[in-house]
């Protein structure tokens, strides 16, 4: 069985291993820094495997040599979001945890594809894949899975349809200069503008873009985990499987929709290389210009780190 390392053991990390565990996707290694935890939270799910029917081996560990050869290492390692604040304010804290994280990892599974989670997204998985030194296709930030899902949601909530007819397409920074594409989503083929009028769809547009942040104000003492955590098992069941799957992920650009040099929300096919391509959609200048507004957040979170850290 094929083996992913989760890198840090909260409620997203833990979440992400119940999910792969039950799937029976591969095998999982939970790593943390506080001693115990992730050996306690790996026994517990160890032991629910004979009630689900599962023979997936969990491993809880505080040492990076238990992580060797694995296919696959996902980043959640790092600080929640706090009511108030927003993804960037993360980055000086997150920095440290993520930078350290992949040099540790990278050691021991060279040949391992990368999911990053930590905010703020586009500004960690870059540095996840100047610290390793992976090629570029190796790399991924999740958020675009989770944002399109979001989106999907409100919809579905709005309209009384079946999740399994809402396809959505949320692209951008992974922020609040997100881009959800109305134009492209749609309900079983037909316009979202057809079902609802153009008040109601704008009102989702911003609930999707401020969807972690409202979940953060509800919980108050930690940041969503069912979505994101599952969105991680969806990207990486289709890379273990080679389903060359399409899903909007942060991908590093270059030249693609007229970005270079940053992680950035695209539809990319993903496959047992990894990003084995990035799709462009023909956007308008409407959608052009929000793209180019969210990126240029990007490209400034990314300065800034370079302030912080040697890459």
């Amino acid at each position: 069985m094929a083996k992913i390392s989760v890198i840090g053991a909260g409620m997203t990390g833990s979440t992400t291993a119940h999910w792969l565990a039950e799937r029976e996707i591969a095998d999982v290694v939970l790593v943390d820094i506080v001693d115990g935890m992730p050996q306690g939270k790996a026994l517990d799910l160890t032991e629910a495997m004979p009630i689900i029917g599962s023979d997936a081996k969990i491993t809880g560990t505080s040492d990076y040599a238990d992580t060797a050869d694995s296919d696959i290492v996902v980043i959640t390692a790092g600080l929640p979001r706090k009511p108030g604040m927003s993804r960037e304010d993360l980055l000086v804290k997150n920095a440290t945890i993520v930078g350290s994280v992949a040099e540790e990892t990278i050691k021991y599974s060279p040949n391992a594809t990368y999911i990053v989670l930590t905010n703020p997204l586009d500004t960690m998985t870059y540095m996840t894949m100047k610290k390793t030194g992976l090629p570029a296709n190796k790399v991924i930030g999740q958020a675009g899975v989770l944002d399109s899902a979001r989106m999907s949601a409100f919809i579905a909530m709005e309209t009384g349809v079946s999740t399994q007819n809402i396809n959505c397409y949320v692209l951008g920074g992974h922020g609040d200069s997100m881009v959800p594409l109305t134009r492209h989503s749609n309900i079983a083929g037909v316009p979202l503008e057809k079902y609802l009028d153009a008040d109601k769809l704008a009102a989702i547009v911003q609930r999707t873009r401020k969807g972690g942040g409202e979940i953060v104000g509800l919980l108050k003492t930690g940041s969503a985990f069912y979505a994101p955590s599952l969105a991680i098992v969806q990207m990486a069941e289709a890379i273990l499987s080679d389903r060359n799957l399409i899903l909007p992920c942060a991908a590093y650009l270059n030249g693609e929709y007229g970005q270079e040099g940053i992680f950035f929300g695209a539809p990319v096919m993903l496959g047992k290389n990894g990003i084995e391509k990035i799709i462009e959609y023909e956007l308008n200048d409407e959608e052009k210009a929000a793209l180019q507004k969210s990126a240029d957040a990007v490209h400034k979170s990314v300065e800034e780190l370079k302030k912080l850290v040697e890459l």
